[in-house]
């Protein structure tokens, strides 16, 4: 009993029944009321009442009890009836010839329901079903695997065929239940073989009474074996048979429908066990119903003229359905009332549908529903408004191109629809742009990057089409003729640009372009490239050039050089200058050579004269200065014959007379030529030489006035920076085929101008003090060095001093370099 009924019924009844027991029990409570009457009777009425209360909660609890138990009676008896109802389901589903595999939330497992038998070998457990490889070949066992996981993951259902290992066929159907899953397997209605012997005895003892009940007929019948193939006609089906030029016999009657047409009607007729029909063009002899039924393990069937269809009047439409089918187009036709009248191959492959799924008669609608479970169709968040506005193509009344289908395995659908025909449908005709789509988007990239390239050529670059307009430029055309962008992009004649140019350049901009148009609109087959410049008149030098395309069109290029040509022009004035400063200077050393010599001649011949004292006896001091003199002229002669070496190295005409040479001769000479440059002053000599040379020497072949000259030079150059007194060695030795001459001195450190001065040419600079410095005798080794084909190298000793090794080929004339 419920709490509400508890308070309204028995509370109010308890409460009014614990009021009249007090007032019955005392009767002074009976009399007037007053206070110390209500005090005292306060605790028998409180006593009363927790009394009745109880009484009052015992019987509703017993009545709640009571309730209670028969609640759970009917319970109990509603349990086991549907136990019962259960208990007789699986019972008739063990008794069908199928077994059902349930997958649920609440279930350990899966549960079996069903003969397992039917599938399974005989002896084996329900809970092998799923170990399909045991009934099962391999390529079967994964298409269904492949099948559960779709229905488990997805939730997509299926219904595919399979062909065991024992050759049966089996179907197999798939589909979620609730929170779980269900599959069902049987055997196919139609199994190869499956008619028992008894029973195809009994067929072919009828086939003859078929047969004569088929020949009675006055309309074109047939009989088919098992295996689809023709095993009887009547006379009607042969007459139209003759009327179509179809060929056979009576032992191999021809077929009157296509291959393709033939093999999806019997595919059906197979599926679903039920008799067929559908309308087929015969060509010349029109159009029929065709309707075709199982019998035993073949089909028999009729072919009925439809009266209402008018004839055809061209043979060639009983061929319509195969032309379709070997299209490599996807097409598919549907009637008015949206069923699938028509498609090829094609259509099965874009889709990716099963031809065998696929059936003639099938609604548009439950195809795009499977083909959006499967995945393929566009995603769109709407679906069925998609599906609403797609399926309004049969009430066109013209073709209509759809936007795009972009699919989601990456490939690009273009959709047009067409009427059908004046009964209404229509006819779809699917085309896969992705190929051409993405050729679209190739050649716009390489547009852009062509267009990019020409914005950013230094060149401004016009191509003028055959009819002399402009069809590419770039903002470097207008930027160099003052032209409009804007103009530009309106691909103007090139008449037009000539006239534009003309206001821009004023002065000549009319007849540049002028001369420009007939390289332009040149038909000559034979003509060839132009090039040349153009110098207008503000200042502006441009370089053009005009070149013929495959296509026929014409590219000009043009191209500022103002700025180039005057930079070219200022080098070729420097270098003019240059060649005349040079030949100035050839000219002034052989004028001051010559000049200088003749007074240092006398200076030095003069200066012997004093010091023979021929004249009259000198002093030493008289001595001392005359001794300067012949040395200060001695070197001044060497110098003047170093100027006279470089000139001659510089103007190419030097030349070397190599000859077997004595070392010891060559280092004699060169000391002559140092002690007349460093005489001795008061019976001091100015430097120590001290000479090393290796004994055995093998011959060295090499001109000798250039080799005293260079050991002359390095000599004088470390005597000059060496301390009054300081020694200065000079060692000679042979390695391999080589002679090796090493000058050591004790003086300031090598400087890098030093350096610079040996390996190329420098002019002379003051050098104070004791300070090594660049000369032209150190010119003159580096270059004599080089002419006899050997190298020259300086380093620095420690503490102090510096060491110059030269490295000369024993046999100059073996050599033969020359600078």
């Amino acid at each position: 009993m419920a709490p509400e009924q508890i308070r309204k019924g028995w509370g109010f009844g308890g409460c009014a029944a614990s009021a009249t027991t007090l007032l019955s029990a005392s009767p002074a409570l009976a009399q007037t009321f007053n206070a110390n009457m209500v005090m005292g009777a306060a605790p028998l009425t409180i006593a009363l009442g927790a009394g009745a209360f109880a009484l009052l909660a015992m019987a509703l609890l017993r009545r709640m009890f009571k309730d209670s138990k028969a609640a759970r009676l009917r319970a109990n008896e509603q349990i086991g009836r549907l136990r019962a109802q259960v208990d007789e389901y699986e019972a008739l589903l063990s008794g069908t010839r199928e077994i059902t595999v349930l997958w649920t939330g609440n279930a350990e497992g899966p549960k079996f329901l069903g003969q397992s038998s039917v599938i399974l070998p005989p002896g084996r457990r329900p809970g092998a079903i799923l170990d399909f490889q045991i009934w099962l070949p391999d390529a079967e066992a994964e298409t269904l695997v492949r099948a559960l996981e779709g229905l488990k993951v997805r939730g997509r259902g299926f219904d595919i065929g399979l062909k065991g290992l024992d050759g049966r066929l089996i179907r197999a159907s798939g589909w979620v239940l609730g929170g779980g899953t269900a599959l069902r397997l049987r055997p196919a209605h139609a199994q190869p073989g499956a008619i028992p012997l008894e029973e195809r005895r009994a067929i072919a003892a009828d086939s003859a009474g078929i047969r004569t009940v088929l020949a009675a007929l006055p309309r074109p019948a047939y009989l088919r074996g098992g295996d689809g193939k023709l095993l009887f006609v009547n006379a009607p089906y042969a007459a139209l048979a003759k009327i179509l030029r179809k060929g056979g016999s009576e032992e191999q009657p021809p077929e009157l429908l296509d291959a393709i047409v033939l093999r999806r009607h019997l595919s059906a007729l197979a599926e679903q066990r039920k008799p067929q029909s559908m309308t087929v063009a015969l060509g010349e002899a029109g159009v029929y119903e065709l309707v075709e039924f199982p019998v035993g393990d073949g089909s028999a069937g009729f072919l009925a003229p439809r009266a209402e269809a008018a004839p055809a009047k061209d043979a060639s439409l009983g061929h319509l359905s195969s032309i379709i089918d070997a299209l490599a187009t996807p097409i598919a036709i549907f009637n008015a009332g949206r069923e699938l009248v028509q498609f090829n191959r094609a259509y099965c492959a874009l889709w990716g549908l099963d031809p065998n799924w696929l059936r003639l008669g099938m609604d548009e609608r439950a195809i795009l529903d499977k083909l959006r479970t499967d995945g393929v169709l566009p995603n769109e968040p709407d679906y069925q408004a998609w599906r609403a506005r797609h399926l309004t193509a049969y009430q066109l009344t013209a073709p209509r191109e759809s936007e795009p289908w972009h699919l989601p395995d990456g490939r690009t659908i273009q959709v047009i629809s067409a009427p059908a025909g004046p009964k209404g449908g229509v006819i779809y005709v699917f085309e896969d742009i992705t190929a051409q789509l993405n050729l679209k988007s190739q050649h716009q990239a390489l547009l852009d990057v062509q267009r990019s390239t020409l914005n950013a050529l230094t060149e401004g670059v016009a191509v003028f089409g055959t009819n002399g307009k402009l069809t590419l430029s770039n903002p470097r055309l207008s930027t160099l003729w003052k032209l409009p962008m804007n103009e530009l992009g309106q691909s103007p004649h090139i008449d037009q640009i000539a006239e534009a140019a003309a206001h821009a350049l004023p002065e000549d901009g009319a007849a540049i372009w002028r001369n420009l148009k007939r390289g332009i609109i040149d038909l000559n087959p034979t003509r060839s490239d132009q090039s040349g410049r153009v110098a207008r008149a503000d200042g502006k030098l441009i370089d053009y050039a005009i070149v013929r395309l495959p296509d026929g069109q014409t590219m000009m290029t043009f191209l500022d050089v103002t700025e180039s040509a005057n930079y070219q022009r200022v080098l070729k004035e420097r270098n003019e200058a240059l060649i005349t400063a040079d030949r100035l200077k050839d000219a002034f050393v052989q004028n001051v050579s010559y000049e200088l010599r003749s007074p240092l001649t006398n200076i030095i011949g003069f200066a012997d004269l004093l010091a023979s004292e021929t004249a009259g006896e000198l002093n030493e001091r008289q001595r001392a200065y005359t001794d300067y003199i012949r040395a200060s002229s001695v070197t001044l002669g060497v110098l003047i014959d170093n100027i006279l070496d470089l000139a001659t190295v510089d103007a190419g005409i030097a030349e070397l007379r190599p000859e077997l040479q004595d070392v010891n001769a060559l280092v004699e000479k060169a000391r002559a030529g140092l002690a007349a440059t460093f005489p001795e002053i008061d019976g001091e000599r100015t430097i120590n030489l001290v000479v090393d040379i290796e004994p055995n020497l093998p011959p060295f072949v090499a001109d000798g006035t250039r080799i005293v000259q260079v050991l002359y030079n390095l000599l004088s150059n470390a005597a000059r920076f060496s301390e009054p007194g300081g020694e200065v060695r000079l060692s000679i030795s042979s390695r391999a085929n080589r002679i090796i001459f090493v000058v050591e001195d004790e003086g300031a450190p090598m400087s890098e101008e030093m350096r610079a001065a040996i390996l190329e040419r420098a002019d002379t600079q003051a050098i104070s003090g004791r300070q090594r410095g660049a000369g032209l005798g150190l010119a003159i080794v580096r270059t004599f060095v080089n002419l006899h084909g050997g190298t020259i190298n300086v380093e620095r000793r420690e503490p102090r001093g510096s060491r110059v090794v030269v490295n000369l080929p024993r046999d100059t004339a073996m050599v033969g370099v020359a600078e």
